[in-house]
């Protein structure tokens, strides 16, 4: 059981956000994109915490977040984008959909440890 998922298609990212997670004593899921992202959330209630890409193949992470909310029903679990995306309608959607953080990539893990461990009560 997880307490994070990571969504991102770029397989590099994915590695890179989850071994430095895991680093820091978290457990962590990775999903390919936000369809993938779903059924991992769904199977695991333990992930407290999405950390999403925005632009991706099959679905993308906003419209990922919006599921988590609607289709899933799932108020409890934090989101965050992680992405090169700084369209401000993109961060009106997202926050619409509950997104607690939106940062930029590339990924600097020391910078946002501190809000991941207190996102997943760590």
């Amino acid at each position: 059981m997880a307490q994070i998922l990571v969504v991102d298609d770029s397989a590099t990212v994915r590695n890179e956000v989850s071994s430095f997670i895991k680093g820091h004593g978290m457990t962590v899921e990775v999903a390919v994109d936000g369809k993938d992202g779903l059924d991992k959330l769904k199977k695991d209630s333990q992930i407290k915490l999405i950390i999403s890409d925005v632009n991706m193949p099959n679905m993308d992470g906003l419209t990922m977040a919006e599921k988590v909310r609607s289709e899933l029903n799932n108020q409890a679990v934090n989101i965050i984008m992680l992405t090169t995306e700084s369209d401000p309608r993109m961060k009106q959607r997202g926050k619409a959909a509950g997104v607690k953080g939106w940062i930029v990539k590339p990924f600097k893990g020391d910078n946002v440890v501190g809000s991941i461990k207190k996102l997943v009560g760590a």
